[in-house]
C-alpha cells in the first residue's frame, strides 16, 4: 500500500497496490495491520456502509461529536467522486483548513479521516457507489453538518454548483455556528 500525505498530516490517501491481468484485477482492500501502521495507531471499525448516488449529489459536511464521533476510511469504486475533508478541531495547526481528493472506482485510493473532522463528497460521474468504514456507530443524537457551501472554509466543489443536495444538507448552520471538536 502506497501512502500518500495529504495538506493535512492526519487525512491520509492510501493507494493499494493492484494486480490486474486479461482477466481483471486483484487488490487487498483492506488489512489492518498495514492500516493502524499507516495510521500510527490502532483503529477499530464497528461499521460498513454503502450508498449509491448519481451525478451533482453533494452529500455533507457531516460529523458527529464526541463520545460518537466517527473516524472513516472511504473508497469510490463505482464512478467518481471528490471528496472533501474539513479540520473541525479547535487545537489543531490546521483547524478550519480542507482536503479535497478525487477517488474512483479506476484509481481505487481510499482517503482516511479521523476523528474530528467534517466530511462530504460530490458525485462527478453519471453514478457512483461509495463505501464507508466507520470507527463508531450512527449516533443521530450526536450527528452534527455543516452547509457545504460556507464561504469561512471556502470548499472548491467541481462544476457549476446546481448540485443535488438533502432537506438536511440545505440547512445545515454555517460555521460560526457549529459545534466544534476541542
Amino acid at each position: 500500500m502506497n501512502v500518500i500525505k495529504t495538506a493535512i498530516p492526519e487525512v491520509l490517501i492510501l493507494e493499494p497496490r493492484v494486480f490486474g491481468d486479461e482477466r481483471g484485477f486483484f487488490m487487498e482492500s483492506f488489512n489492518q495491520h498495514a492500516f493502524e501502521t499507516a495510521v500510527g495507531y490502532g483503529v477499530q471499525f464497528v461499521q460498513d456502509n454503502h450508498s449509491k448516488s448519481s451525478k451533482g449529489v453533494l452529500r455533507g459536511l457531516h460529523f458527529q461529536l464526541a463520545p460518537h464521533a466517527q473516524g472513516k476510511l472511504v473508497r469510490c469504486v463505482t464512478g467518481e467522486v471528490f471528496d472533501v475533508a474539513v479540520d473541525i478541531r479547535k487545537s489543531s495547526a490546521t483547524f478550519g483548513k480542507w482536503v479535497g481528493v478525487n477517488l474512483s472506482g479506476q484509481n481505487k485510493r481510499q482517503l482516511w479521516i479521523p476523528e474530528g473532522f467534517a466530511h462530504g463528497f460530490l458525485v462527478l460521474s453519471e453514478t457512483a457507489e461509495f463505501l464507508y468504514k466507520t470507527t463508531n456507530y450512527y449516533a443521530p443524537e450526536f450527528d452534527r453538518g455543516i452547509k457545504w457551501d460556507d464561504p469561512s472554509i471556502g470548499i472548491e466543489w467541481p462544476g457549476q454548483g446546481n448540485y443535488n443536495l438533502s432537506a438536511k444538507d440545505q440547512i445545515q448552520p454555517l460555521w460560526d455556528d457549529v459545534d466544534f471538536f476541542e
